[in-house]
């Protein structure tokens, strides 16, 4: 579904908001990710992603550069996590 989804963009050249929880996904299908807070949701910060077009969503998650890119939004997606977490524990508590 995913090439399908890259496939149909291409031929469109459509503006497409493709929200996901599945950070690899992200990456493979994105000209750039948003990563969110856990909540309020606000944007905590925006990420190129500069891997070649067009793309295959299996091939392209084995490159180097997609590796580099996941790295550095997952240092920042951590944090967000980590509080979403607490926030369940903490209501599970009470």
């Amino acid at each position: 579904m995913e090439n399908e989804l890259l496939t149909l963009w291409s031929s469109t050249s459509a503006s497409v908001v493709f929200v996901t929880h599945d950070l690899e996904e992200a990456i493979a299908l994105a000209d750039r990710v948003f990563l969110l807070t856990a909540g309020p949701g606000t944007v905590k910060g925006t990420f190129e992603v500069d891997l070649p077009r067009p793309r295959n969503v299996a091939e392209i998650r084995f490159q180097p550069r997609f590796a580099q890119i996941y790295e550095a939004i997952w240092n920042q997606l951590r944090d967000e996590v980590l509080v979403s977490y607490e926030r369940q524990k903490h209501a599970s508590a009470v």
